[in-house]
């Protein structure tokens, strides 16, 4: 099919607009647009029930979740989301595991000792992540409540092995929480599979939609924790205040704790239905939008060595798919984030503690991986970026491996 003069016309447009590249919130779809930007509705509307009892549906497919597991949409941030987890599973002394890969580890460790917990630590260095030997070790030490992770950690582009974390988690009879804010819909995640036990993500990464919706699917088993807590969680947090409306909301009925996200419950039914598409399987759906993800930032890694960046993560096993974070070339500072901007498209600097000044970040997830020519517009900002801070990179070359 032909270009449209619409078509033309939308692309001047974008071409015009400042690109989004950052590691969320993303750029977003039309129809989630649409959806986000449309009158409020009442919270017992019968157009927000429907949206709402869908997403709840639709989370558990996204999520590869299975039918007893309980989905959360709340208002809030990924942060709340964390906060939410660690307040409804555990109680003051309980022993708790945590995977330090960077700087929202380091914020579950913040929370999870607020809560009381006895935190074991099993870290590595700034952008590599623990063994799972290291990590059997430390839940070998002592009986464990649970283990927490972040599957990608948007500071530093490091992603975990999910799958064996909860394996080993498995083996000790400790829960598996992950923080799948910048990974959720983008990398791999079976969380029945796997046996994933707490998976949370926030709305602004690449789930698709803008930011306020904290997002999580909880399974049976960590529900019965809930149900056994001693100090339970504050009122507005509390799983158990939260479920009978989620329940009702997917049973097609009004129901009323706290007021939702109203309109982003709109855009939450159009984001979850855009990444499930026509496909009848749901593991069908998630495998091709994973495949996307890696096949996009697969081709940007190499875009990103023809142009002589090198990335954070130590290794290819984890270096997550859903970002980059970019070590600056030699003679090559934060300027450089700037001059990408003044080409066009906006990236973020760095986030972790030890490395701030040492490097970028390019987020790549979501809506605009169906949109090639955007992402070929990054990589030229970067190149552009790169030659104004005086450096000889081929912009041809790298934009070859993308398109």
């Amino acid at each position: 099919m032909g270009r449209t003069k619409a078509d033309h016309a939308r692309e001047t447009k974008m071409s015009k607009t400042p690109l989004l590249m950052i590691p969320g919130p993303i750029e977003i779809s039309d129809r989630v647009r649409e959806a986000a930007s449309s009158p409020p509705p009442s919270h017992v509307s019968p157009a927000l029930i429907e949206a709402f009892g869908t997403s709840i549906e639709q989370m558990r497919r996204v999520w590869l979740a299975a039918a007893d597991s309980q989905p959360f949409a709340i208002a809030g941030s990924g942060t709340i989301a964390m906060d939410v987890a660690v307040a409804n599973l555990v109680d003051p002394g309980d022993r708790i595991v945590l995977v330090d890969t960077g700087y929202f580890s380091e914020r579950m460790r913040r929370m999870l000792e607020r809560r009381g917990a006895d935190v074991t630590v099993v870290a590595a260095a700034p952008g590599d992540a623990p063994s799972l030997e290291d990590v059997d070790t430390a839940l070998t030490a002592a009986p464990t409540h649970a283990l927490f992770a972040t599957h990608v950690d948007t500071s530093t582009g490091v992603r975990v092995d999910a799958r064996g974390l909860a394996e080993v988690a498995h083996a000790h009879d400790a829960l598996t929480v992950l923080d799948g804010v910048c990974a959720t819909a983008g990398e791999e995640l079976q969380m029945d599979g796997w046996g994933v036990d707490v998976y949370l993500t926030a709305s602004q990464k690449a789930i698709g939609l803008p930011a306020g919706l904290a997002l999580l699917v909880v399974t049976k088993r960590a529900m019965e924790i809930r149900h056994g807590l001693k100090n339970p969680p504050p009122l507005s947090l509390d799983w158990l205040e939260w479920r009978p409306v989620m329940q009702a909301y997917e049973e097609r009925r009004p129901a009323y704790f706290s007021t939702p996200a109203t309109t982003l419950i709109l855009a939450l039914h159009a984001g979850l239905d855009e990444i499930l598409g026509d496909a009848d399987d749901p593991a069908t759906a998630m495998t091709s939008r994973f495949d996307l993800h890696a096949r996009t930032a697969d081709a940007l890694r190499t875009a990103w060595g023809i142009l002589g960046l090198t990335l954070l993560p130590a290794r290819r096993d984890v270096t997550a798919n859903t970002l980059s974070a970019i070590s600056y070339p030699d003679g090559v500072g934060t300027e450089l984030v700037g001059a990408i901007r003044n080409e066009g498209v906006i990236v973020a600097p760095g986030l972790h503690p030890q490395l701030r000044d040492t490097y970028f970040r390019v987020g790549h997830m979501g809506d605009v991986l169906t949109r090639p020519a955007d992402v070929a517009r990054c990589v030229r900002a970067v190149g552009l970026g790169l030659r104004a801070c005086g450096q000889e990179v081929d912009i041809d070359a790298a934009l070859a491996a993308v398109e």
